[in-house]
C-alpha cells in the first residue's frame, strides 16, 4: 500500500498491545482522511460499512469515521454502531468513534437510553463505548447522578473497561466533585479503579491543591 509507513506502524503497535501488530498497516491520519475522500459518496461508504469484519486496524478507523458522518438520522447511526461494536477490539477505535459522534449532542435523551443498554452488554468494548460516551457527553449539563449506581455495579477484570471507568470517575471528580468524592470516601470501587481514578484526578490542573491533598488521603 502506497500510504504505508512502517515506522509509524512500529510506533502505533505498542499503544494498542492487545491486537495483532500485523493488522496495523501504519497509515497516518492525513493519509486516512485522503483515502476516505476517495470513496467520495454515501453509496460507496455504505458498501464499505457492510464489509465486516475488517482485517486491518486502519479499516476499523475508517469505519468509525464513516459512521460519524453517514447520516443525521440518530436511529440509523445507532444501527451502524450496533453492527460495528461487536467487531471493535481496541481502545483507540472505540474512543475515536465516541469522539466523532457529535450527533450525540443533539439527542441526549435517546443516546442516554442507548448507553444504559451498552453498559449491560457482555462485550468488553461495547461496555467501554458506553462508559466513554458518558465521560464525553454526560458530565456537564446532561449529568444524571443515577447512572453512578449502574457504573459501580460493573465488576470486571478487563483492563480497558476499568481504565475507562477510572477516566470517567476522575473527570467526575473534576466536574462534579461534591457528588463523586463520596464514592471515594465510601471506598466501594475495585482497588485499581479507585486508585487510578484518584491518580488521574490529581494530575489535573482543574482540581485545587486542598482537594488533591484530600484525595491522596483516600487512596487504598
Amino acid at each position: 500500500m502506497r500510504e504505508r509507513d512502517e515506522k509509524y506502524a512500529a510506533f502505533t503497535a505498542p499503544l494498542i498491545p492487545n491486537i495483532d501488530k500485523n493488522t496495523i498497516i501504519g497509515v497516518r491520519s492525513p493519509a486516512l482522511r485522503k483515502i476516505a475522500k476517495e470513496l467520495k459518496n454515501d453509496e460507496n461508504i455504505a458498501a464499505f460499512l457492510k464489509e465486516l469484519p475488517h482485517k486491518y486496524y486502519e479499516e476499523n478507523q475508517l469505519h468509525a469515521s464513516f459512521i460519524c458522518r453517514i447520516s443525521q438520522d440518530i436511529d440509523v447511526v445507532f444501527d451502524y454502531i450496533d453492527e460495528f461494536l461487536p467487531y471493535v477490539d481496541n481502545w483507540a477505535v472505540c474512543d475515536g468513534l465516541v469522539a466523532g459522534l457529535k450527533i450525540f449532542k443533539k439527542y441526549p435523551e435517546k443516546v442516554y437510553a442507548k448507553v444504559k443498554e451498552y453498559l449491560k452488554s457482555d462485550d468488553d468494548y461495547t461496555v467501554r463505548f458506553g462508559v466513554v460516551t458518558l465521560l464525553a457527553y454526560y458530565l456537564d449539563e446532561n449529568f444524571d447522578a443515577s447512572i453512578i449506581d449502574t457504573l459501580i455495579n460493573i465488576k470486571t477484570d478487563e483492563y480497558y473497561i476499568n481504565m475507562a471507568l477510572a477516566w470517567y470517575y476522575s473527570f467526575g471528580l473534576i466536574k462534579q466533585y461534591d457528588i463523586f468524592v463520596g464514592i471515594f470516601e465510601r471506598k466501594i470501587l475495585p482497588r485499581f479503579v479507585h486508585n487510578k481514578s484518584i491518580q488521574k484526578a490529581i494530575e489535573s490542573y482543574r482540581i485545587s491543591g486542598d482537594r488533591k491533598d484530600y484525595l491522596r488521603s483516600l487512596k487504598i
